[in-house]
């Protein structure tokens, strides 16, 4: 059977992609070499956020978030979708100079955030410790289950053919091969296979990075909100060194989700039990009563980086091959917005945001 799209990768970017282009009447091959979400999308903490490093990444994360915003109404409870907000602590004064630079850019962008002093914030979250000098509360950030989510993206997909537990290993001008020697005819396809998409589009400049989570047993009300250390963002950019920061989100089922950590050129997945001693040391660091919890479940993942720290969304080239790829730890939160990208794309329609930064034949530094 031939498809007007194949998409490579049934993670929640490549699930957002197939649920955008199916509602557009194209049929869609939806192929996976594992399980559902079993890859980067399983390595993630579900974060809906919006993010300022650029302009780029506010564009691509705000569209994201609204476009959340607007799927929320029709998520099962299940995927556990919940407006928290966000806290970004600042650990001194140093710090709140960073809170008051982002809370300026929000501003200027229409986003609702509230600078928190001291006093605040250990209203917001009693089990911060003390002398930390405030934070920025963002309000519209949420959480949701990831797996779930992606599962009911691609219910939302059909009639799109899932094709699992066969891998692509190579992309034809008319589609793609599988492991089985089978061919998907396809008029487009979109590449969205996460840390294996260079392999199949080497043009695209992805590096693995590993992460840590932990979780913890049911504790109702320990945690209200998404709480990062403002130093999360200097380690989220570090490229040549291990490096760990406090990140703690609130769980409806009363569990704690905890990150996070750092890790290039390491492709073994089992757990390093030195960077997890240091990332809960981190996190203690922050809201000491954590050490009182229990952990139920450690793991591992790897999420694609790439040099500028934007995904690739869009056409390779003049093929016809799209990557959907390169989302690092944004890519939950930027499934839709890179979905919405790429039907545009596909279509020859224009974007709500402009689709140039993003494109895979942009100029970017190798690693």
């Amino acid at each position: 059977m031939t498809y007007d799209i194949a998409i490579i990768g049934a993670g929640i970017v490549g699930a957002a992609c197939a649920a955008s282009l199916s509602r557009e009447g194209m049929s869609v091959a939806l192929i996976e070499a594992k399980g559902i979400a079993t890859g980067t999308t399983a390595a993630g903490m579900g974060h809906i956020v919006v993010m300022d490093d650029s302009e780029a990444q506010f564009a691509l994360s705000d569209l994201s978030q609204k476009l959340w915003n607007e799927m929320a109404t029709r998520l099962p409870t299940d995927c556990e979708y919940e407006h928290c907000g966000t806290i970004w602590v600042a650990a001194d004064e140093q710090e709140m100079a960073e809170v008051r630079r982002k809370h300026a850019f929000y501003s200027a962008r229409g986003l609702t955030s509230e600078v928190l002093d001291e006093k605040a914030l250990h209203d917001a979250e009693p089990n911060l410790r003390e002398g930390l000098a405030g934070g920025l509360l963002v309000t519209g950030d949420s959480v949701v289950y990831q797996l779930k989510a992606t599962s009911y993206l691609i219910e939302d997909a059909k009639p799109a053919k899932v094709i699992s537990g066969r891998k692509v290993t190579n992309v034809a001008s008319d589609g793609v091969w599988l492991e089985t020697n089978e061919k998907i005819r396809a008029k487009y396809i979109v590449n969205a296979a996460g840390i294996g998409a260079a392999s199949l589009s080497p043009e695209l400049k992805i590096i693995k990075r590993k992460g840590h989570l932990v979780i913890t047993d049911r504790y109702p009300g320990f945690v209200s909100h998404q709480l990062i250390e403002l130093g999360y963002l200097k380690s989220a950019h570090g490229k040549d060194s291990d490096s760990v920061a406090f990140n703690a989100q609130p769980r409806s089922t009363g569990q704690i989700l905890l990150g996070s950590s750092r890790q290039f050129g390491i492709d073994d997945a089992g757990v390093d039990r030195e960077l997890l001693r240091r990332m809960t040391s981190r996190a203690f660091e922050y809201m000491p009563r954590l050490r009182e919890l229990s952990a139920v479940r450690t793991w591992t993942g790897f999420r694609p980086a790439t040099p500028d720290n934007l995904p690739y969304i869009g056409r390779i080239g003049d093929s016809n091959v799209f990557a959907a790829a390169g989302h690092e730890g944004l890519g939950i939160t930027t499934s839709l917005g890179t979905a919405e990208l790429i039907t545009d794309e596909i279509l020859g329609r224009d974007s709500r945001i402009d689709r140039t930064p993003y494109s895979p034949n942009r100029e970017v530094a190798a690693h």
